[in-house]
């Protein structure tokens, strides 16, 4: 797969090393000429230094072979420019960096296939563990309707009962739990044990409720 990712910022940078080590094909693009040699000299990847939102150097990305652009500037702008002007190449997935939130609605106006913002994200993970401090994992599905979370079973009134009389419920489904580290589905007769681990489908707005019933 190959993957153009446009600024070599925090942001892209960890992007290109996170990708490449998953033995994905990459080119950055960053337009600070020091720091693009800098990168150049560490990262296992082609660099090009240069303007992103400029056709003629995309092209010299061979931006038609390319199966995914993210432009991962935090420049708006620019990033919603370069996005532009990739879909004339029909590059299949386009992704970019949102630095402020009003923008967001003109990326997607414009067809971006994906609008994402650290920002808000950093903060909605910090937001999580104010909220969810005995929470593991945390994994939030669809339009933000529900959640999966990591939980540890302490409630005396649950232990020694069955799966099945206590899941699924309106507001949860035990999804899984943990046998010797080991990801396990669990049958409606398992007996749960005190400090079992289990991974729960948990309905958005319920989690106080749920975890009121399932810890101390």
């Amino acid at each position: 797969m190959y993957v153009i990712i446009m600024g070599g910022g925090r942001v892209g940078l960890a992007l290109a090393n996170l990708l490449i080590e998953d033995g994905y094909d990459i080119t950055l693009i960053e337009s600070d000429e020091t720091l693009g040699n800098e990168i150049a000299a560490e990262l296992d990847a082609l660099v090009i230094c240069g303007n992103g939102t400029n056709s003629k150097l995309l092209e010299e990305t061979n931006i038609e072979d390319a199966d995914y652009f993210i432009a991962t500037t935090g420049n708006d702008e620019a990033n919603l420019l370069s996005c532009i002007l990739v879909r004339k190449y029909n590059v299949p997935n386009i992704i970019a960096r949102v630095s402020n939130p009003d923008h967001e609605e003109a990326f997607i106006e414009v067809g971006i296939d994906q609008v994402i913002s650290p920002e808000i994200t950093a903060a909605g993970q910090l937001q999580q563990y104010v909220t969810r401090p005995n929470v593991a994992k945390l994994t939030t599905l669809g339009e933000g309707d529900a959640e999966i979370l990591e939980m540890t079973i302490t409630n005396d009134k649950v232990i020694g009962k069955r799966f099945k009389d206590i899941s699924p419920t309106k507001d949860y489904i035990i999804i899984a739990t943990y046998q010797n580290g080991k990801l396990v589905i669990p049958q409606p007769d398992n007996i749960i044990s005190r400090g079992e681990k289990v991974s729960i489908l948990v309905k958005r707005g319920t989690y106080k409720k749920v975890s009121k019933k399932l810890e101390k």
